[in-house]
């Protein structure tokens, strides 16, 4: 069943985009900060036997150990905690943000299309068709863009962290998974969302993108984030947005941002959403 939201002012709206933002980010149960035991780890995150024995047993079964964890709302509207059973990493302060950019490019007409790059179970994308929903804007598209298979390994030179995350996965999300959370919400219109699978440098250089006014990094390493910002960023229409999600919390992603503004002359603004988070405006 397609949702219908029913536009009786601005209260209306308000309480559907805020409540849909507490689902997305699964802020309105307690259980969604209980935290999952990786069985792909092998640095000594548990009891080794215990791995061995029970864990592994429990991952070919489809099932999964958790560990309780307080509910914390701090933790909760910032995305310092990766939610259980959420569809967004990104927490209550960088969804408004996203937020608070779409409604401003409506507001003021200025042109182009919505991308997010590193989507994991699509939350973001999600909640930007919702406030287009919600504003009765149906010409712009909303492009989705992941590998749908996790993060890619880092290229160490490059990269400036020690974790390798390619095989973390929790952070694997298909395509098909995807799809059907966009269904859950009443948010899958063909039309207006698009679907972008692959590495960046492989499917942003030549995705039919002709115009974007809000464009949202989320790729959180070095090539990756450079692999979007150089074909992209000229298709940002000006009074648009840009949004780096990793920029204050991985030093290859803020590497390629800084090298990026200063080698284009870049001077707008960076402004901090969070502990992590920036933006800034074309």
């Amino acid at each position: 069943m397609e949702l219908v939201v029913e536009n009786r002012g601005q209260d209306t709206r308000d309480l559907y985009l805020d409540l849909l933002a507490r689902s997305l980010t699964a802020d309105l149960y307690d259980e969604s900060a209980w935290k999952t035991i990786d069985v792909a780890k092998s640095d000594g995150g548990v009891v080794r036997y215990v791995r061995n024995a029970v864990l592994r047993g429990l991952s070919k079964r489809g099932l999964a150990l958790v560990r309780r964890d307080t509910y914390d709302a701090d933790s909760s509207a910032t995305g310092r905690r990766w939610p259980l059973f959420g569809y967004s990493m990104m927490g209550l302060a960088r969804l408004r943000n996203v937020r608070d950019c779409v409604e401003t490019v409506l507001r003021e007409g200025i042109p182009g299309d919505l991308i997010e790059t590193g989507v994991w179970r699509g939350g973001g994308c999600i909640y930007m068709a919702a406030v287009l929903r919600a504003h009765a804007e149906t010409e712009r598209k909303v492009w989705v863009a992941d590998s749908f298979e996790g993060l890619p390994k880092p290229d160490g030179a490059s990269e400036l962290i020690e974790d390798d995350m390619s095989e973390n996965r929790y952070l694997k999300v298909s395509l098909e998974q995807v799809r059907s959370n966009f269904a859950r919400f009443g948010l899958l219109d063909e039309k207006q969302i698009k679907f972008l699978k692959g590495w960046f440098k492989d499917t942003i250089p030549s995705a039919p993108i002709e115009r974007l006014s809000v464009l949202r990094l989320d790729g959180d390493l070095y090539e990756s984030t450079m692999d979007v910002l150089r074909p992209l960023y000229a298709k940002v229409s000006p009074g648009g947005f840009i949004i780096v999600d990793d920029y204050y919390s991985w030093p290859g992603c803020r590497k390629a941002v800084d090298e990026f503004r200063a080698s284009n002359g870049i001077h707008g603004e960076l402004t901090k959403i969070d502990w992590t988070g920036a933006y800034w405006r074309k």
